[in-house]
């Protein structure tokens, strides 16, 4: 069972960057497509980013596009997100969760058919002056 643990979040200043990563636990990290979600207080949860198990395939929201890079190290089997350009409206609890899907090249930002079912436990980042 894949546990994903995320860290980086924080309270930074609009313009300004975190680096999220998302640290999965046992041998077959690999085999797992990453996705990135946020949820704002009163607002459905949005996915923003993805990276496909083989590490090619990325997707990126339009409302995050330009601003945000994906990436993964699956020797440390870790998945990092870097944020740059930080707005107010990025202000949200920050998920990383996990898609079976061995040697993939294709990664999917849906939220509502149930791909992904190893999540973890969130992290909230607020970009606030």
């Amino acid at each position: 069972q894949l546990q994903l643990v995320e860290s980086g979040g924080g309270s930074v200043q609009p313009g300004g960057s975190l680096r999220l990563s998302c640290a999965g636990s046992g041998s077959t990290f690999s085999y797992y497509g990453i996705g990135w979600f946020r949820q704002a207080p009163g607002k459905e949860r949005e996915g923003i980013s993805c990276i496909a198990s083989g590490g090619l395939g990325k997707v990126y929201a339009d409302s995050v596009k330009g601003r945000l890079t994906i990436s993964r190290d699956n020797a440390s089997a870790t998945v990092y997100l870097q944020m740059n350009s930080l707005k107010p409206e990025d202000t949200a609890v920050y998920y990383c969760a996990g898609d079976w899907g061995p040697y993939s090249r294709i990664c999917s930002i849906e939220t509502d058919d149930g791909r992904y079912k190893n999540w973890g436990q969130g992290i909230q980042v607020t970009v606030s002056s």
